[in-house]
């Protein structure tokens, strides 16, 4: 079963997370409102990867499941996005075992209880 539920405005194609453990929203949610993803994420147990600040807003008030990964870099291209994302990706997954919300940010990571 899927730990990560890849929010639309993420890259499809994007080989760290070509793995039974994520599973992209067009493959199951494709056209869903905030609410049914935040739902199905929290019934599956699952962390949901987004750059949709209102995930990130949302689990500020709330328990989880589920937890949220907040990629905010800004507009990159793919190339540099893959940079950033690899270098850090296991230093994330360990964070978000501890902690409700992780925010990627381009120079940084943060966390909250």
């Amino acid at each position: 079963m899927p730990k990560y539920l890849i929010d639309v405005n993420l890259p499809y194609f994007f080989s760290l997370w070509n793995t039974q453990d994520y599973i992209h929203q067009n493959d199951i949610l494709n056209t869903a409102p905030d609410t049914q993803i935040w739902k199905y994420a929290k019934d599956k147990g699952m962390t949901i990867i987004s750059k949709d600040a209102d995930f990130s807003n949302r689990i500020l008030l709330a328990q989880p499941p589920p937890r949220v990964i907040h990629v905010k870099i800004g507009n990159t291209s793919l190339k540099e996005f893959h940079s950033i994302i690899s270098a850090i990706w296991p230093t994330v997954l360990d964070m978000n075992e501890k902690y409700k919300l992780v925010t990627i940010l381009k120079d940084k990571i943060e966390a909250i209880e």
